[in-house]
């Protein structure tokens, strides 16, 4: 993707970005320094790269098939999250509300499912006793996602 940075006198302090035909547009303030420019351009291609990648799911539609599929109860709400650094994946079960962390969507669809059904299945039982995990299994490549997500996860 083509970048172009945008040094701006009035800019303090924040960083923003957007895509305008195709190229990424990066405000950055006047007075940051070339390793920060660097940073935030790193930065903002990452996130966009994300938001790229979310818009090919329907992760509505998927939490529904998959809930129906392995016999779990559907969320009230499903949504990407930016904000997940350290899960795959989280979930509200007095709210019936899931959470996916963006950076799953690059991930095979295989282990994408995985991480809904995993949420899944806390809407039922919220901890991760045995009977939780039973439900979980009902995921046929559960034991091969987890594998994934272990070797994603380096040692955290």
């Amino acid at each position: 993707m083509e970048v172009v940075v945008r040094r701006s006198a009035r800019r303090k302090k924040t960083v923003q970005a957007r895509i305008i035909d195709g190229v990424l547009e990066v405000a950055i303030p006047h007075n940051m320094s070339e390793a920060e420019e660097r940073h935030w351009v790193d930065v903002m291609e990452q996130r966009f790269s994300r938001k790229e990648a979310t818009a090919a799911f329907d992760l509505t539609a998927r939490a529904a098939s998959l809930a129906q599929r392995c016999r779990l109860p559907e969320p009230a709400s499903i949504e990407w999250s930016e904000r997940q650094r350290t899960l795959w994946g989280s979930c509200t079960p007095a709210s019936g509300r899931i959470r996916i962390a963006t950076r799953v969507a690059k991930y095979p669809e295989w282990v994408v499912d995985y991480v809904i059904v995993h949420e899944l299945a806390h809407l039922e039982v919220p901890d991760h006793s045995r009977r939780f995990w039973a439900l979980v299994s009902r995921y046929p490549d559960a034991a091969k996602a987890r594998g994934y997500l272990e070797a994603k996860s380096d040692g955290r």
